[in-house]
């Protein structure tokens, strides 16, 4: 990701900063340790440890979100977030549409994924993050993130960015047949 002023950065950008880049010196204040970074992959965002849950937070405050007073929705939203930029990384440059494609992500696992709901987009979204982070594709946290924050909770919102990802999905499958 190309360097900009923290301060102009979108807080998924942010939070993907901090996940993403490797700590400067021990104790860097703006970077997780490999260990914090383990912990979140691994994390189950219904079943979290203690020690996810601190390096969940560390992550969240160093890229200046405050969790304080979150019920449990929210920091298991974040949780989702946070697991999947560990998991395949942030690429805020591109659509998240055109990074499946480039991904090569089938269009049935797509459509699958923008057409479920509650637990069964819970259990899809990890699997498609695998499947691009090996074929060395990252998503765009900044509208993947903002998905996962309004699934359930602001459907008119959710839908629109469904729509949108879908749009552009399937507009870069058609330029490239």
């Amino acid at each position: 990701m190309p360097l900009a002023d923290p301060d102009t950065l979108p807080p998924l950008s942010r939070l993907a900063r901090v996940i993403t880049t490797p700590p400067r010196f021990p104790n860097d204040p703006v970077a997780l340790d490999n260990g914090q970074r383990a912990a979140l992959a691994r994390l189950s965002p219904d079943a979290m440890r203690a020690d996810q849950v601190g390096a969940l937070a560390r992550a969240l405050l160093a890229a200046g979100i405050d969790p304080d007073g979150w019920p449990a929705g929210l920091w298991r939203r974040w949780a989702t977030i946070a697991h999947g930029i560990a998991l395949a990384g942030h690429n805020g440059a591109g659509a998240l549409g055109t990074q499946f494609a480039d991904a090569n992500v089938s269009e049935a696992r797509v459509t699958k994924l923008l057409t479920s709901r509650g637990d069964a987009f819970d259990q899809l979204l990890p699997r498609v993050l695998r499947l691009m982070a090996s074929r060395g594709v990252a998503p765009n946290w900044n509208e993947l993130g903002a998905l996962v924050l309004a699934e359930g909770r602001d459907e008119p919102k959710a839908e629109a960015l469904r729509l949108q990802i879908a749009g552009r999905f399937f507009s870069a499958l058609s330029r490239a047949a």
